[in-house]
């Protein structure tokens, strides 16, 4: 039995679940309690959604290579699982959910498997010669878990790693200070210069695609008074990898005798991550706290150092199985201080990684994110949320009564004071140990401001509480221009914020322009760029010179005057790090003095304008082709088979609301951009939305890419 087009039934945990496809193939589940809808989600998501659960699933288990080829990239991914270990303790998260949540996970994994026990595996997995084992609790745990890592936490790491590299190649202190201006340890050059940096612990391979993450995110909420209804309104763009087949977000209606939960749920997970119910509208966005923190540890013999005696790590041995090939024994070296990221038996200096969410932690999120459809107001709401802890998330929400709030959730150290969290410190230094975790109600939140808005975008909200958990934020680029056209309007209705969230305007070009236009030549492209109106539309020619001029700004400044061209050419080409943290060094472009510019910024600017301005002017469009790619097979078979979708143009640049940001990760193309877009007003029991792809991963569905076009064109359907 499979989702077409009739009504199905099936018995859940407490009575009957139907589900049926509504006329835009979006599952509608309807039951008389939670768990029974969890039942169905499970049940749907093993029917549309197979693909994307279990190989998310064998990535988290670190069996790539055991299960679907012996190949080195996925050994790679295996080993980086392995040593992450993301759900050590499963029976202890487990034992602390709340019964009523504990009931939708295992109703949850129930429906998915009474799937998978009636029908073959898809066609992929058959291909492989894979036969999906009963999804498990703690896969549902994991799944969860991973997406506060992958592609988020992870990307605090390696900028924090930048920083060590940027201080072994003699990167002076001022300049540092200037970049890193969270930066408040006293810098220890000669330690930090004996360190033995290993290859990134994250891989960058292109299986780790499969796993779902966001990026980066936009969201807003308005109170009554600043909307056409007299009601509050939410809106939410989250960022994330959008050329891949299909969509991380699953789009789905959730229905009980009294209450609609409308909204995008993860394949994997229960529940209704970014959405309504009747009461409570909520969306969220990545935090950008630091949860992550490196310790130096010296050691041989196996040991590290504490004061004038040597101690042993404890080790764990991963088995690695590899199909076709003989298996791999990786050893695991760890201590309080985290995952050692070398061999403690060649004599040296290494770096240990802690990720604050890495024990004893995910309850949290399941227990208030679960509860969250049931809260009536946004403070019952917040409650809920600061039980969130492996994620770190910027969640708003609004109410039918009128209300608006902002809640940061996740687990953040509590650092010594003194201490950012940016720089790797002695770990035989216990000073500088944290002192277990913040508590939550001193992270950032907001109750019905009086502006009457509440808009984030990786910004820095460090302001908004007690505790700092912010020390690389991205840049306010986004946030400011959502804050400045909301306050152009007195009153707001859907139709203006469709608007915001296409608005392709951006305030990082306006602020940079009024620096490098007067020194623009008056040449062809000189004057094209001199007439641009910061908008990255795709006829723009502007848009493209401009992108080539900041390239050829942060090469100049940044690498011939420091840290090297081949370096910054790095950085932007195949990492996504300079596109989480560019806001940094726009602060210091923007600067009219700098230890970057050696006192000569006119001088680095001119030659800067003079290498971009030798490009051709194209249309911005055509510079922003990328394929949306399937899954498993993207890019490996003919074009006409359908599996891939395009080449698209992707709209918007790093700063645009729509952030629209294409860069190679290990030669592999990736994207951030809205994968999924939601406006709701709290008038009505209904959501204006469009999505990535469709509803289902199956190529020869009518719902395989059912809302692409609607994605492209910024149209909207309605949900209700």
């Amino acid at each position: 039995m499979k989702l077409k087009q009739k009504e199905i039934t099936l018995t859940g945990p407490t009575g009957t679940v139907t589900i049926k496809r509504n006329s835009h193939g979006i599952p509608e589940i309807s039951g008389s309690t939670f768990a029974d809808l969890a039942y169905g989600t499970g049940w749907v998501h093993a029917n549309d959604r197979q693909l994307q659960v279990l190989l998310t699933r064998i990535l988290v288990q670190g069996r790539a290579a055991e299960l679907l080829a012996g190949e080195e990239e996925l050994i790679q991914i295996d080993t980086y699982m392995r040593r992450m270990n993301f759900l050590p303790d499963p029976e202890k998260v487990a034992a602390k959910l709340k019964p009523n949540v504990r009931e939708q996970l295992h109703s949850y994994a129930e429906g998915f498997n009474k799937y998978l026990s009636e029908n073959k595996p898809i066609p992929e997995f058959r291909l492989l010669g894979y036969h999906p084992e009963p999804l498990a609790l703690k896969d549902v745990l994991v799944i969860a878990k991973i997406m506060c890592l992958i592609g988020l936490a992870d990307a605090q790491g390696n900028m924090e790693k930048l920083l060590v590299q940027m201080i072994q190649n003699d990167v002076d202190e001022k300049r540092l200070r200037e970049l890193f201006p969270y930066l408040k340890e006293k810098i220890d050059r000669d330690l930090i210069k004996k360190v033995i940096l290993e290859p990134p612990l994250v891989p960058g391979v292109q299986w780790l695609s499969r796993v779902p993450y966001m990026i980066a995110s936009n969201n807003w909420v308005i109170s009554g008074k600043r909307s056409k209804s007299g009601k509050p309104m939410l809106c939410n763009d989250p960022h994330l990898e959008v050329n891949r087949i299909p969509s991380i977000w699953q789009e789905i209606v959730l229905r009980l005798p009294d209450d609609d939960i409308l909204g995008v749920s993860l394949p994997g997970v229960p529940g209704v991550i970014i959405g309504r119910s009747r009461n409570l509208a909520w969306g969220v966005t990545f935090a950008f706290m630091d949860m992550i923190d490196y310790r130096i540890e010296q050691c041989q013999g196996g040991k590290y150092r504490r004061g004038n005696s040597w101690k042993p790590f404890t080790t764990r041995e991963e088995k690695i199985l590899v199909k076709k090939g003989k298996p791999i024994t990786v050893t695991v070296y760890e201590n309080e201080h985290g995952i050692l990221e070398g061999d403690p038996n060649n004599e040296g200096y290494y770096l240990a990684m802690s990720w604050s969410a890495a024990g004893d932690c995910g309850t949290g999120d399941f227990n208030g994110l679960l509860q969250l459809p049931t809260a009536k107001t946004v403070k019952e709401a917040m409650v809920f949320l600061k039980m969130v802890d492996a994620g770190a998330w910027n969640f708003v929400v609004a109410d039918s009564g009128g209300n608006i709030g902002y809640q940061m959730t996740g687990r953040l150290f509590n650092r010594p004071k003194g201490v950012s969290g940016l720089i790797p410190l002695p770990g035989w230094e216990s000073r500088y140990n944290n002192r277990g975790f913040v508590r939550k109600d001193l992270l950032p939140s907001l109750y019905n401001p009086k502006e009457g808005f509440i808009a984030t975008s990786n910004q820095d909200l460090n302001r908004l509480g007690k505790a700092n958990p912010i020390n690389l934020p991205m840049a306010p680029y986004r946030s400011d221009r959502i804050a400045q056209l909301l306050k152009q309007k007195k009153k707001c209705d859907v139709e203006d914020m469709k608007g915001i969230q296409g608005d392709l305007y951006s305030l990082q070009a306006e602020k940079l322009m009024k620096v490098i236009t007067p020194l623009l030549p008056d040449s062809k492209n000189g004057n094209i760029l001199k007439a641009w109106d910061c908008q990255y539309k795709p006829d723009s020619r502007g848009a493209t010179l401009f992108e080539a001029v900041y390239h050829s700004l942060l090469k100049v400044v940044f690498g011939d005057n420091g840290l090297g061209r081949s370096v910054i050419s790095y950085l932007l080409e195949e990492t996504g790090i300079f596109n989480d943290y560019y806001g940094n060094f726009d602060t210091i472009l923007l600067k009219s003095k700098s230890a970057w510019f050696n006192g000569k910024k006119e001088v680095l600017f001119k030659r800067a304008i003079e290498e971009g301005l030798r490009c051709k002017a194209k249309p911005y469009g055509k510079t922003r082709k990328v394929m949306i790619s399937h899954l498993l097979f993207g890019g490996k078979l003919p074009r006409f088979l359908g599996f891939d979708y395009g080449p698209i143009s992707l709209p918007g640049s790093r700063a645009t609301i729509p952030q629209g940001q294409i860069f190679k990760s290990a030669g592999r193309t990736t994207t951030f951009s809205p994968g999924y877009r939601i406006i709701t007003d709290m008038e009505s029991n209904e959501i204006h939305t469009n999505i990535a792809g469709g509803p289902s991963d199956r190529r020869f569905s009518k719902w395989y890419l059912s809302d692409i076009k609607n994605w492209l064109s910024g149209s909207y359907k309605i949900l209700k």
